[in-house]
């Protein structure tokens, strides 16, 4: 909590599990190749603005990525 007060908090998850329902449907993610790029083009954006960490999975805040390998542009 010390550190939450000092830092402030900017990432909050959330978990649902173990509901029961049986008109529950499982959604599928749109993989296929015709899928709008709307969201590669906005995080593209955002790291072009605020470098290549500036978005992450959550799982590795805090963690020391290590070596990286510099990207190149498109």
């Amino acid at each position: 909590m010390p550190m939450i007060t000092r830092q402030g908090l900017t990432l909050v998850g959330v978990a649902v599990v173990n509901l029961d329902d049986e008109r529950a449907i499982q959604l599928s993610l749109p993989f296929d190749s015709h899928c709008d790029p709307a969201l590669d083009t906005a995080v593209d954006g955002v790291r072009e603005r605020f470098g290549s960490d500036a978005v992450t999975r959550a799982v590795l805040l805090g963690r020391d990525q290590g070596l990286s390998v510099p990207m190149l542009p498109d």
